[in-house]
């Protein structure tokens, strides 16, 4: 793959020629409506008492913890198991 330099100048240009080809278009205004209809905001209390919820936020923490070291025990275990019949069979000359 090769790597593609250019120089400021071209991008310059490249820039300038994009800007004149690439026009501002204003959406249709039911599209609009319908964009904003579709986009759900939580008011600002909501999202206050979300964070404020520490309980939940300590129910999720610790199960992401406890998800990620159990996987780590299993991780670990696996390499341990599999891992030392390979290790003694390199040791010994043999594979």
């Amino acid at each position: 793959m090769s790597k593609i330099t250019s120089s400021e100048p071209q991008l310059d240009e490249l820039e300038t020629h994009l800007a004149g080809t690439l026009k501002r278009i204003a959406p249709r205004g039911d599209f609009v409506r319908r964009l904003r209809g579709r986009i759900h905001f939580p008011p600002p209390e909501e999202i206050a008492s979300r964070l404020n919820d520490w309980r939940r936020l300590f129910i999720i923490f610790g199960s992401v913890i406890s998800g990620m070291l159990l996987i780590m025990t299993i991780a670990r275990a696996l390499f341990h198991l599999f891992g030392r019949r390979n290790k003694g069979n390199w040791e010994s000359g043999v594979g």
